[in-house]
């Protein structure tokens, strides 16, 4: 017990310290743990999850892609135009936007650009930023759980697909879309009368005395309304969108995957032993293709869905390349293929060094946390969300602890009813997207309190993650 307590102090402490760095850090120094716990402990390492990375990859290239077409720049238009139009209801709109704009491209970093925008309208229009900035931070980061090729719904299914819960993509976001909106709106009706008024707020009226300070406040004005998009960058976003369509469409016609044979290993095969004496396993004569009676037998698989993404997001970035004037050196220098290719760092290091540790302690912790679990299986939930907190990755919590709350015995729809959880990296807030916010609020109302958790983030965050997770739970008890 001792032991497994200081091994995972070595864990907690790579993940601390990867998060004071941030960026490439966190995944690089899971390294450092990871190397502590292989050669220091003699531990077994883990697999890597190699598959969640493919898609990451696949994704951020196909959105970076299209990024670098003027895609994104036409997505961030529309958005402004219509929150122009209705600037009185910026508290609910913002968060709308910010939390679909994450859902079309699978990362929360498109948001960067609509930002000071949402701040301006709300400046000009006498609303307090803090409402509509706070929450639609939160959104851009919530619409992770809910995008179709976002690491983190990509893994929950590839996940959830092995250990027994045959479940597809549009099953997770029939559950995930509508609880996360219900928490996005309340928090939204949280956040439209917090705080004072501008006119009445004596900290915002003493600093707007200063002439330079008012001219700094109001006399900007953030907007993309006055660039002119080709018709290249719409198509642009024509076919990501269709590549969208048609990774759903896979998902729920999954009669039209192509099929393969393959030879696969009987359940509880015994041992085959060969006329020398030779001993091969059952799994090893399925890998082999040796087809022996009683021991492997002939089967056909479909394509996985893992795979029909990364072959589709690739292609439609190979279409965006050669039809859409989308330059490949720009899309690398882009915040989208930059930030996805940190996930993966991320991903890999994080994800790496946790199924090192819990896949050697699987036993002690079905014994510590099997009777909880058992009794209240939504406790995970809380487990979830303190690690998201740590890592600042939803896509590195599905990767790293799915498995382990498998291995509890926790049923596949109690996990998909609490997947909203799996968001609370906004508890501290040292997360790029709020602290971006931040800085694009001229007002200064959006802030980061004097006790650090005293921040404009904590209480929208905190609403979206109890009302999403009760009202996911509750949708996923009643469909399965």
């Amino acid at each position: 017990m001792i032991l497994m307590i200081i091994e995972l102090l070595v864990v907690l402490l790579a993940l601390y310290v990867g998060s004071r760095y941030g960026s490439l850090a966190l995944g690089a120094i899971s390294g450092i743990g990871l190397a502590l716990l292989v050669f220091g402990f003699g531990m077994k390492p883990g697999s890597p999850p190699t598959d969640v990375i493919y898609i990451i990859i696949a994704a951020v290239t196909c959105a970076g892609i299209m990024q670098a077409s003027g895609g994104m720049d036409w997505l961030i238009q529309i958005a402004e135009k219509m929150l122009r139009k209705h600037p009185d209801r910026i508290t609910f709109l913002a968060p709308l936007c910010t939390f679909f704009l994450t859902v079309l491209v699978g990362t929360g970093h498109v948001v960067y650009t609509l930002m000071p925008i949402i701040c301006d309208i709300a400046i000009k229009k006498g609303i307090r930023p803090e409402r509509p900035c706070g929450v639609a931070s939160i959104a851009s980061q919530v619409g992770i759980t809910c995008s179709p090729i976002a690491a983190a719904v990509v893994a929950f299914v590839t996940i959830s697909n092995a250990n027994g819960f045959d479940i597809s993509i549009p099953q997770v976001l029939m559950v995930s879309i509508p609880a996360c909106l219900c928490g996005l709106m309340a928090a939204a009706t949280a956040s439209f009368h917090r705080g004072l008024d501008l006119d009445k707020d004596p900290e915002f009226q003493k600093r707007i005395q200063d002439p330079a300070q008012r001219e700094y406040i109001y006399g900007g004005s953030a907007t993309t309304l006055d660039k002119e998009i080709p018709q290249s960058a719409k198509n642009a976003v024509f076919v990501f969108l269709g590549a969208l369509i048609i990774i759903v469409l896979f998902a729920i016609f999954q009669d039209i995957l192509p099929e393969y044979s393959t030879v696969k290993a009987i359940k509880d095969a015994p041992d085959f032993t060969f006329s020398d004496g030779t001993v091969a396993s059952a799994a090893a004569l399925a890998k082999a293709k040796a087809v022996i009676p009683g021991i492997t037998e002939v089967s056909t698989v479909k394509l996985k869905m893992n795979v029909i993404i990364q072959i589709v997001m690739i292609t439609a970035a190979a279409i965006m390349i050669l039809f859409c004037k989308a330059s490949p050196q720009k899309a690398v220098r882009g915040a989208v293929w930059q930030s996805g290719m940190v996930a993966v760092v991320a991903i890999f290091g994080i994800a790496w060094l946790a199924d090192t540790y819990f896949s050697n302690y699987t036993d002690e912790m079905q014994t510590m946390l099997g009777d909880i679990v058992a009794k209240y299986n939504w406790s995970i939930a809380f487990v979830f969300f303190l690690v998201s907190v740590l890592i600042n990755s939803q896509g590195a919590v599905v990767v790293s602890m799915l498995p382990l709350a498998y291995s509890l015995g926790i049923p596949g729809p109690v996990l998909l009813g609490v997947l909203p959880s799996v968001y609370g990296y906004f508890f501290i807030p040292n997360y790029p997207s709020d602290i971006a916010t931040v800085n694009f609020d001229r007002s200064g109302t959006t802030a980061i309190g004097k006790y650090l958790l005293n921040h404009s983030f904590m209480m929208p965050g905190l609403i979206h993650v109890t009302v999403s997770t009760l009202v996911a739970y509750a949708l996923s008890m009643i469909i399965y």
